[in-house]
């Protein structure tokens, strides 16, 4: 009887800890999606500016990872959640200070052209913020595929906490979108500040909840990270290091789709659309986040059966093909899809039918995290922790790879700057069909500091 109450209790507490999981994947979402709809508000004052808040939210990652995976050892997942909401409430205050009128101060010139100083506050910002969504990544991903037991269960929660994550990612560009409308030369973080008003409220509201929660912390139970030294570690393993990779071009397409689709429908001159052009590239960026909740949802439903690994090479190669046939579709074959506008609300708006190839790539790119992630830890054991660290330094392709495109658009134009996606897509369908495979079996890990399983807790 006190065997049978006792895996009710873990059961229950595990039940809330997924909860609490989910939530803080929304989290993730929220605070990342807000970079790029708002570099169009600093687009307009510097041309080059567009994705650099975005370079800086995911170069915190690179800072980050293996910080935040050696918090996860140390202090437990509960500990470093509460971390990163208090840093992330910190890089929002940041951004809102950032449009204050008074600290507009010239800094330095950049062809010409005066860096101000609420400018280096927005970008500052922006990399606090990337501290925090890094620690946050780094807590829900390894907990939840650990709560589903590995193998497809795991990936099965790691993609609907994924849906959590989409859903946050659908509203925030769609918002930023309304609160902008069309961005001119008087538009600032001022017209945003309802936006980050709730962001704040959100995190302290997330930090009192996260407080009163029972997480299981497997690693605390075992007294955290032993210090004799291990004879093998994850870049060990051919597969993860393959893994590392993949997250670092998966971020970066994943980022790279939407974000250079908003700066494409936002220029009147390249897209066509001449009025309310950026509240429109908002709303259409929203239906490519939208499609992801919707990708992620299905994932969850189905994971239990089919494969992460079947799931990653469908999804990268019907991307491939999108996101080809948008690159080579004439930009005046147009059709109506759904937008709105301050002054009208709700409605449609005519956009290159292109748009509606790249963003149906959502449908792809909801699963391709939850599936690299979970191939790339498959069989790794106690060295998981650590290479979830690792996973989270990656995420600065993010920012990395959305600079680059955002160069090659800058060369070239917005559609040929998605070759780089094309070839970015490639490597994952290589890793779905090769990469993934682990080939380092003969490394032990399960021994005697192998944490336990958290559903048995």
């Amino acid at each position: 009887m006190a065997n049978t109450n006792a895996r009710q209790s873990g059961a229950s507490t595990n039940v809330v800890a997924i909860v609490a999981m989910f939530f803080l994947f929304a989290m993730i979402s929220f605070v990342t999606n807000l970079a790029a709809p708002l570099g169009t508000i600093w687009k307009n004052n510097y041309d080059w500016s567009g994705m650099l808040g975005n370079l800086m939210n995911f170069l915190a990652y690179l800072f980050m990872g293996i910080p935040a995976g050696n918090m996860l050892s140390r202090i437990g997942y509960k500990k470093t959640a509460l971390a990163a909401m208090a840093v992330g409430f910190v890089g929002l205050v940041l951004q809102w200070l950032s449009g204050f009128t008074g600290t507009t101060v010239d800094v330095f010139m950049v062809d010409s052209v005066a860096v101000t100083l609420n400018f280096i506050i927005y970008l500052l910002g922006a990399f606090v913020c990337g501290f925090s969504v890094c620690m946050l990544n780094t807590v829900v991903n390894p907990m939840l595929n650990l709560l589903g037991g590995g193998g497809n269960r795991g990936n099965q929660l790691v993609q609907a906490g994924g849906s959590f994550n989409s859903l946050a990612g659908t509203l925030t560009p769609f918002f930023v979108g309304m609160l902008i409308g069309q961005v001119t030369d008087r538009t600032s973080m001022n017209d945003v500040a309802p936006l980050l008003y709730i962001a704040m409220t959100v995190f302290v509201l997330a930090f009192i909840i996260i407080s009163f929660v029972a997480i299981p912390e497997p690693h605390l139970r075992k007294g955290g990270d032993k210090a004799r030294k291990e004879p093998h570690s994850p870049w060990s393993f051919r597969h993860t290091v393959l893994g590392v990779i993949g997250i670092f071009f998966y971020v970066g397409l994943e980022v790279g789709i939407p974000g250079m689709l908003i700066f494409y429908l936002s220029d009147s001159a390249a897209s066509g659309i001449t009025e309310n052009a950026t509240a429109v590239a908002g709303g259409v960026a929203a239906i490519y986040w939208l499609l992801m909740l919707v990708g992620r949802l299905v994932s969850s439903v189905i994971s239990g059966k089919v494969s992460s690994r079947a799931q990653l090479i469908t999804v990268s190669t019907v991307a491939i093909a999108l996101v080809c046939i948008a690159i080579f579709l004439p930009s005046d074959i147009r059709l109506s899809m759904p937008a709105y506008s301050a002054g009208e609300g709700f409605t449609t708006a005519m956009v290159p039918a292109k748009a509606l190839l790249l963003v149906l790539c959502g449908l792809c790119t909801s699963v391709m995290w939850g599936g690299i992630f979970n191939l790339a830890v498959e069989g790794l054991g106690k060295y998981t922790a650590k290479a979830s660290g690792i996973f989270m330094m990656m995420v600065v392709g993010g920012g990395v790879m959305p600079l680059i495109q955002n160069a090659i658009a800058g060369a070239t134009d917005y559609m040929t700057s998605y070759w780089l996606i094309v070839a970015m897509l490639a490597y994952l369908l290589y890793y779905g069909l090769v990469g993934s495979r682990n080939v380092n079996t003969d490394i032990p890990v399960n021994d005697e500091d192998e944490a336990p399983d958290p559903r048995n807790l």
